[in-house]
């Protein structure tokens, strides 16, 4: 009995079987590891029948390679964050994160550490309620045995991650939905591009043709997009939060989730297109600005039913072929009328119309969008900000914040419109992606964390501020903490005021 839980925690033998031997021994030979290891066995037969594969016939290629195949099905893995089955000195985890991470790799490369770390939990816990088990005997074991309280290695959590985590249980659960993509950000040597302006205002960035320019580096970053940014920002500021995205099955879509897991982003909900690849885009950057080559992959974008009722769902940038996901959110929305709807409109919600998301808009709580979209939108004048909110409200969002640049931004809740400047910048932006996602992520934040609209609209631009200082969008998203020191060190003329 010992060999199969030795197997599966790898533990150092002979320390384990003599430890484990002595500790059942002080429970009375109760067979305390006996019911446990049943009860993996028992659960991991259940997850392969469901799988429709034979327990007694099944190769540990085979099982490993259909778990994978799984990797979004949460559900049913719901009670295994302890099983793993060992198949001639193979160890094969039925732990969800497990599943999750080991995506993309080969059979040797799976992972297998947070079964282990359940696995260890698990099995301390059942001795230490075992009535004639004490507490000193079982941390004799564990030392013992050469059983860590955390085995991590070098990626191993961090107890702050631990302690965030653990905080962020009892906050509200964000889920945001919408296209993730790599993003490769070139620096271009200023003495072999520039940039001009054509006769109609427009700017262009231009490189000699034919040639082969020198650029200066390039950094890649993983798991952006709007709503992956909204994601990392919901999570830094101490919320719940899943995306529900789409990827490939290739190593980049391994990194992107192995990414979002340590920033405590639940990826349950997140989809996986076998044999295709994952977005991936240039982003070409001139001093602060830059030019993004996109392309989308045409992946099959399924409404992926999230096992916690979200609070809120945040969507924004997605695929053309996403229509049929719109629509069934909108009947899940319908089903529960309680989850408030944030809608960050993208390139092709535009391109659909006003009436063709007519359900989207009426059954929105809140709306983002800069000045010159809510004047595409609604068709009204430019210059006015309250003819352009009244318009918007028209529409069926209950609160509404339009974005103007270098001006500020504007929030209506229907009755009052608030005017909020930005926060000024410690020194030029560095770069300018993101910008637009922290100030609205932000604001839903503060929202979802019973702030009022004058203090979330007081949040938005600090860590707007924060994330143009840095490369991309996430690496400069702030904690609220460091939020709230930056507002009480804010100058005089940072605070909101109500306009006519």
């Amino acid at each position: 009995m010992a060999k199969f839980l030795q197997d599966l925690l790898k533990a150092e033998e002979p320390l384990f079987t003599t430890s484990l031997r002595q500790l059942e021994q002080a429970a009375g030979h109760s067979g305390v590891d006996v019911r446990l290891i049943s009860d993996i066995i028992s659960r991991a037969h259940h997850v392969m029948r469901e799988m429709g594969l034979d327990p007694a016939d099944t190769t540990a290629d085979e099982l490993y390679h259909s778990l994978l195949g799984q990797a979004s099905n949460r559900a049913l893995f719901a009670e295994t964050e302890f099983v793993g089955l060992s198949f001639a000195g193979k160890v094969i985890s039925f732990n969800f994160d497990d599943i999750n991470e080991s995506v993309g790799t080969s059979l040797d490369q799976q992972i297998t550490r947070h079964m282990q770390f359940c696995l260890r939990h698990e099995l301390v816990r059942r001795y230490s309620d075992h009535e004639r088990v004490n507490e000193q005997t079982v941390e004799h074991f564990v030392q013992q045995a050469g059983l860590p309280e955390i085995w991590y290695n070098d990626d191993k959590e961090t107890q702050t991650q631990t302690d965030e985590r653990q905080t962020t249980m009892d906050k509200p659960y964000i889920l945001t939905i919408g296209d993730i993509v790599t993003d490769a950000f070139i620096q271009l040597r200023e003495d072999q591009a520039e940039v001009y302006t054509d006769e109609h205002g427009q700017q262009h960035l231009s490189m000699e043709f034919g040639s082969k320019p020198p650029y200066d580096h390039v950094d890649i970053i993983d798991a952006v997009g709007n709503s992956a940014n909204a994601s990392i920002a919901f999570a830094r500021l101490g919320l719940q939060t899943g995306l529900m995205g789409f990827l490939g099955d290739d190593k980049v879509a391994e990194e992107s989730l192995t990414y979002l897991k340590s920033e405590n982003v639940d990826t349950s909900v997140m989809s996986l297109n076998a044999g295709m690849k994952s977005n991936y885009h240039y982003v070409l950057r001139y001093g602060a600005d830059r030019t993004i080559l996109i392309k989308y992959e045409d992946y099959d974008y399924k409404w992926q039913t999230p096992t916690t009722t979200p609070d809120w769902i945040y969507l924004s940038m997605i695929s053309e072929s996403a229509w049929q996901l719109h629509e069934d959110m909108l009947t899940y929305l319908n089903e529960n009328p309680d989850t408030k709807l944030v809608f960050q409109p993208g390139t092709f919600h535009f391109k659909w119309g006003v009436e063709k998301l007519a359900g989207i808009y009426r059954r929105s709580h809140i709306v983002f969008m800069n000045r010159e979209e809510a004047a595409v939108v609604t068709g009204k004048d430019v210059t006015s900000i309250p003819e352009l909110a009244r318009a918007l409200h028209e529409l069926g969002p209950r609160v509404v914040v339009i974005t103007d640049g270098p001006h500020g931004a504007y929030a209506s809740d229907g009755e009052k419109i608030i005017k909020m400047p930005n926060y000024p910048d410690p020194q030029p932006p560095y770069d300018r992606t993101g910008a637009g996602d922290a100030f609205a992520s932000t604001t839903v934040a503060a929202l979802a964390l019973g702030e009022p609209l004058e203090v979330a609209l007081q949040w938005a631009p600090i860590n707007s501020m924060s994330v143009v200082q840095k490369l991309g969008a996430q690496a400069g998203l702030l904690r609220r903490e460091e939020i709230e020191k930056f507002l009480a060190e804010a100058p005089e003329f940072y605070h909101s005021e109500e306009i006519q």
